[in-house]
């Protein structure tokens, strides 16, 4: 029962690890915060759960809803680079929008990929195959590799030319730009990437979890926010693989203690509807602890 547990708190850590790591683009590298996730989320989900009912193969899907999250990470970056909204309201702005198109996409409020209905999903393709490993072990393990491919792919592309554009944008956006640097171009190219990443991962969790709905990026960015924070408490350095490498494992840890707080939360009177309260007061200690930690720190000197 307790392997189980892990192995099901490992598959949806790295799940959200691909989430982790474009909320790290954005908020880390680029420096701009990003609120389009709440809805590029649920639009990778969404995508991904229409072409597959439809009869598209879903690992052709996933890539239609990664290519769907970068066209609203753009249109994000538009509306702030061309338009002059502020990052924050440009975010809200989109996520909004978002809503309304999801339920166009779907044309209900949520849609079924059960293998009962005869829907085909990556993870039932996964189960299928005929390995001498079990499928709960083979699982994990084939997501624990899709993770560190999309690592390893945004180390390299943070490090070609663009990729170092987006940094020094993220680092210092007026010195980049008296350089002669396009920052606009910076960050159209950093916002749809991350909610590339972002929709995703929203696609395959959709697959993983059986449904799309449109509720479900509701707190996303929290989610994403509290795993790169809490990677890099745990994992110090400041280059860019060991930050990735960060949010990666702070996903995975993230997702340990939903889980643990979940299933043996009502001990302490929390009931499975209160995930986003949780996770609330989760993101709230991590951030208050260095205050709280100096503070305790000045008063023990004096």
């Amino acid at each position: 029962m307790l392997l189980s547990f892990v192995l099901h708190s490992l598959e949806e850590g790295f799940l959200f690890a691909i989430l982790a790591l474009g909320v790290y683009i954005t908020f880390r590298v680029l420096n701009f915060p990003d609120l389009t996730v709440d809805g590029s989320y649920p639009l990778g989900a969404a995508v991904a759960a229409v072409l597959i009912v439809r009869g598209m193969n879903p690992f052709s899907a996933l890539l239609f809803s990664a290519l769907a999250g970068g066209l609203a990470g753009l249109l994000t970056a538009f509306l702030h680079t061309k338009l002059k909204i502020t990052p924050l309201l440009a975010g809200i702005l989109t996520m909004i929008a978002l809503y309304s198109i999801n339920l166009r996409i779907m044309g209900r409020p949520n849609i079924s990929l059960s293998e009962y209905l005869g829907h085909r999903t990556v993870i039932t393709i996964l189960r299928e195959v005929n390995l001498p490993i079990r499928s709960e072990y083979f699982i994990p393990l084939i997501f624990f590799v899709i993770v560190m491919v999309l690592k390893e792919l945004v180390d390299l592309f943070l490090h070609t030319e663009i990729g170092l554009t987006i940094r020094a944008t993220g680092d210092n956006e007026q010195m980049i730009r008296a350089e002669g640097v396009n920052t606009d171009t910076a960050k159209l190219i950093g916002l749809s990437l991350s909610n590339a990443l972002v929709a995703l991962s929203g696609g395959l969790f959709a697959q993983y979890q059986g449904f799309a709905d449109v509720g479900m990026g509701i707190g996303m960015i929290i989610a994403g926010l509290a795993s790169v924070i809490v990677g890099q408490s745990l994992v110090r350095g400041r280059t860019v693989e060991l930050m990735t490498l960060g949010a990666i494992v702070g996903a995975i840890v993230y997702r340990l203690a939903i889980a643990m707080a979940l299933k043996w939360g009502y001990n302490f009177g929390f009931r499975p509807t209160d995930l986003k309260l949780l996770t609330a007061l989760l993101v709230i200690t991590i951030l208050s602890f260095p205050y709280l930690r100096a503070k305790v720190k000045r008063l023990e000197e004096s």
